[in-house]
């Protein structure tokens, strides 16, 4: 956007990748606006908070009225049918809409590798919020909702005015699911550590300010993946945890993904960031890449995430939260059973 003075306006603003574009904007010297409704995160030091439910047509109204934006920022549309009416308030009022959707739009998630061009699950503009369905591990409603918000909005906005960013794993401080989180404590309590699968697989967390700074850069419609190159490993990740946080724990490397299924230990959650299909790390991010993603070294995630973590930082309480980590006791128990695998199939 150059070094001109830009006006923003960022739906949510309060919690982890919209408070981050918030931060990051104000420091970049932009006229930042928020609309939220102001019953949970925070507000940014330096933006206009502008208080209204994104569901109540009066108080869309209202948001029509408070201004003109070069380009609002979405951050937390889920259903389809309220994203269009708010893209419709908007569109008098708003340059251009760039809408933060997901990877989980696409059909072949997390089977299949995957570019801008891979089918996208189909859903209308104006889908509730139970259209769909869950599939496992395919297609799930959350991302048929997505689906249909980049509808809605380009619907309105038409495809140049309408810029979409299909992130996958985003990591880093204020994170608000707790999956690094998850890690570094399980690091810092020490002892024996599953680790799942081969430490030489490449995976793709991207730190939440390289895509705050990659939605504030763009300044034209169109449909990017947002990942890292995937250039570093598993091993990379939670080595990182492991040294940061002074562990003196022992990383137990189960390559044996086969086995480990077999254990029922649940993929993506249990063991967070822990998937089998071979599509879950292979997202194609060239396209963001060349229009200027660039993109910090997972340590770096995980070092300002431990110092985030170590200065009282906390996930908030949210939902998917409580699906997170294996408990010790389960943990040991596989660990056990997978000496005795070991033992019955290498020992004699």
């Amino acid at each position: 956007m150059g070094d001109v003075t830009r006006t923003i306006l960022i739906l949510g603003g309060s919690w982890f990748l919209g408070r981050t574009i918030a931060e990051s904007a104000v420091a970049q010297g932009f006229e930042v606006s928020t609309f939220r409704r102001g019953v949970s995160g925070v507000d940014v030091d330096g933006v206009t908070t502008l208080r209204g439910d994104r569901t109540n047509p009066d108080d869309l109204v209202r948001l029509a009225s408070s201004g003109t934006w070069d380009a609002v920022i979405d951050t937390s549309s889920y259903i389809p049918r309220e994203t269009l009416q708010l893209a419709r308030a908007l569109e008098p009022v708003t340059a251009r809409y760039v809408l933060v959707s997901t990877v989980s739009v696409y059909e072949g998630w997390p089977l299949d590798p995957l570019t801008e061009s891979s089918t996208v699950l189909d859903c209308p503009p104006d889908a509730g919020p139970d259209f769909g369905y869950d599939g496992d591990p395919g297609p799930s409603k959350y991302g048929f909702g997505k689906a249909g918000c980049e509808n809605a909005v380009t619907a309105v906005f038409g495809s140049e005015r309408t810029t979409i960013l299909r992130p996958g794993v985003i990591l880093g401080p204020n994170e608000y699911v707790g999956r690094l989180e998850w890690w570094l404590r399980r690091m810092q309590r020490g002892g024996r550590i599953l680790a799942p699968g081969s430490p030489s697989r490449f995976v793709q967390p991207i730190d939440v300010r390289d895509v705050a700074s990659f939605a504030l850069s763009l300044d034209r419609g169109g449909i990017w993946n947002v990942a890292s190159s995937g250039r570093e490993t598993m091993g990379d990740m939670l080595g990182a945890c492991r040294v940061i946080t002074g562990s003196g724990g022992a990383l137990e490397w189960i390559t044996d993904e086969e086995w480990l299924a077999s254990q029922r230990i649940t993929q993506w959650t249990e063991l967070p960031l822990w998937r089998t299909y071979k599509g879950a790390w292979a997202v194609d991010s060239t396209a963001a890449r060349a229009a200027g993603l660039t993109c910090r070294p997972v340590a770096e995630t995980v070092a300002d995430t431990w110092a985030w973590l170590s200065d009282g930082g906390a996930a908030i309480d949210h939902e998917r939260a409580g699906e997170l980590g294996i408990s010790p006791e389960r943990e040991r128990a596989v660990l056990e059973s997978w000496d005795a695998y070991q033992l019955d199939h290498c020992g004699a």
